[in-house]
């Protein structure tokens, strides 16, 4: 029986380093979450969920543009401005339906991620039974990473301080990693980082 998975888009941030929305920012022919959510379309992923908090009423505009027929919806964070990423997560996983598996959890602001190494992770879930699939680059973690239903109310039940990294580390032996390019650790923070990496 094939395994479903659903990519969740996390792209609530305020941008507030960038001093604009970045998810709406020019990138090639789309914008910076159009790219992303297009690398994710062709992966093989089931449905994308973008969790959307600062602009938010943009942002889902521009998802549902880019995404077309594919099955998208959004989820807005209402705690975006003080929850951090796992609050953001939280409300992505809260809002998935009884058929999905297993989440890839993505990066709104990671236009530069290769759909080789989402593929990798993908192709590692269909032939191993780890419950959590994580891609590295000279020993670093990076995004999409995966993780199976079962963990799942783990992630639910965190509460600050502890984070997603404290998560992962709770996790440490059970996590298969997967070598990828170095587009897995690369997102837009700031002005320069945008200009540099634009095409």
């Amino acid at each position: 029986m094939a395994k479903t998975i659903a990519a969740l888009i996390l792209a609530a941030g305020l941008s507030r380093r960038m001093g604009k929305p970045k998810m709406l920012l020019p990138w090639g022919a789309t914008t910076v979450l159009g790219q992303v959510i297009s690398t994710f379309m062709q992966s093989g992923v089931s449905e994308i969920i973008v969790v959307t908090g600062g602009a938010h009423e943009a942002v889902q505009l521009e998802a549902e543009r880019v995404a077309k027929a594919f099955r998208l919806s959004c989820v807005h964070n209402p705690q975006f401005e003080t929850g951090e990423m796992l609050s953001s997560l939280q409300c992505g996983l809260a809002s998935l339906g009884k058929q999905v598996d297993s989440v890839l959890v993505g990066l709104g602001d990671q236009p530069q991620l290769s759909l080789g190494a989402v593929s990798k992770v993908v192709s590692a879930y269909e032939t191993s039974p780890a419950d959590l699939i994580v891609p590295s680059h000279d020993m670093r973690r990076g995004h999409p990473w995966l993780v199976q239903r079962n963990l799942w109310e783990q992630i639910l039940a965190l509460e600050p301080p502890l984070t997603l990294r404290d998560f992962l580390n709770a996790h440490a032996g059970d996590i298969l990693y997967v070598e990828a390019d170095q587009s897995i650790l690369k997102d837009l923070d700031t002005p320069e980082e945008y200009q540099r990496e634009k095409p």
